[in-house]
């Protein structure tokens, strides 16, 4: 069940030479500009815009971006995600799960890539059911159509934590995952692994009557972070003055958006009309009280977490390699202060 990121790379190297080297991720400003000129960075997103990316939005809107000198660029993702643009230097920074990294922090095709922000402190991921279907825990997932992404990670995590809880992962009946959440549980299957603060709260407004449990609740090692803002280690290196500007001016815009969850939800939906109003404003609500929660700064990591889950995917022999501690990410761009 090992991962492999050949393909990634080979992706990388496509996508460089089809874009003749432009590079814009390991520069800065060009030299022709002059000093009283927005320094251009982008930005490109993990999926389409939601409440993970509030903060992005708020500073964008509000001027946070320009306070530090910057014009920020915030793109879609192309089909292989953020990592690949942003290790070749297309993107300055991007936005990727810890889960995902995991594989592009090891052996010859390492991606380089850090992690330099938490955008939610905590795992927010679990398992959501009709209430009817009585799983309020790992256990009870045992006789049960459970959809799948048919993913090692994602099915190795729930074999985990079914037998550990008591249950028999042999016996959870796995369902290819092709539709939206309330659907699944209404038609096909029992339960299904959603990140709570989109799906979660999408089901709540369609009036379903459900359970949920959290991954992180029934085993610290899943107390990972996601999503989380990565960057390319040459920028971070050559650019760490304007790193720090542009986190700086996130951290400020998720700042707004825990202490005015309504407004932000308006701005995320003024930048993008395709999100549906009330799923944005109910989902802001929840997510205020996540961007941060007990950490003591915004965006910060506790190696501890970080570490852990990784470990676990050596035990697990889902990594060719072990990770070494302190391996992909790094608190030094933050305001720490």
């Amino acid at each position: 069940m090992n991962l492999n990121i050949r393909f990634k790379k080979s992706m990388c190297l496509m996508l460089i030479l089809a874009l003749g080297m432009n590079v814009i991720g390991c520069g800065s400003s060009k030299s022709d500009k002059s000093s009283d000129q927005l320094e251009e960075i982008t930005i490109v997103l993990d999926w389409t815009p939601n409440t993970n990316h509030t903060g992005l939005y708020v500073a964008q809107d509000l001027g946070y971006f320009k306070e530090v000198g910057l014009k920020v660029n915030i793109i879609q993702p192309p089909e292989d995600g953020a990592a690949v643009l942003v290790a070749s230097g297309q993107a300055e920074f991007g936005i990727d799960f810890q889960d995902y990294m995991a594989p592009a922090l090891i052996g010859e095709d390492a991606l380089p890539i850090t992690a330099v922000a938490a955008l939610i402190q905590h795992n927010t991921s679990g398992i959501i059911s009709l209430k009817e279907k009585g799983i309020t825990s790992p256990k009870g997932m045992e006789g049960q159509k459970y959809a799948t992404w048919d993913l090692p990670i994602e099915k190795a995590m729930i074999e985990y934590l079914v037998n550990k809880d008591g249950g028999d992962y042999n016996k959870v009946e796995l369902v290819p995952n092709a539709t939206d959440v309330a659907t699944a549980l209404t038609t096909n299957v029992d339960c299904v692994w959603v990140y709570y603060a989109w799906d979660g709260i999408a089901t709540k407004i369609k009036g379903l009557d459900t359970n949920y449990f959290a991954f992180k609740d029934f085993g610290e090692e899943f107390d990972y972070y996601n999503p989380v803002i990565i960057s390319n280690n040459d920028y971070l290196k050559n650019h760490s003055d304007q790193a720090k500007k542009f986190l700086k001016a996130v951290e400020k815009g998720y700042q707004y958006a825990i202490e005015q969850p309504e407004k932000a939800a308006g701005i995320l939906c003024k930048a993008a009309p395709e999100v549906d109003k009330t799923l944005a404003l109910e989902s802001q609500k929840w997510l205020a009280n996540q961007y941060q929660a007990d950490a003591k700064h915004w965006g910060e990591f506790d190696a501890k977490r970080w570490d852990g889950f990784y470990q676990w995917l050596f035990k697990k022999d889902l990594i060719t390699e072990e990770i070494k501690p302190g391996t992909g990410f790094t608190n030094d761009f933050l305001s720490m202060d």
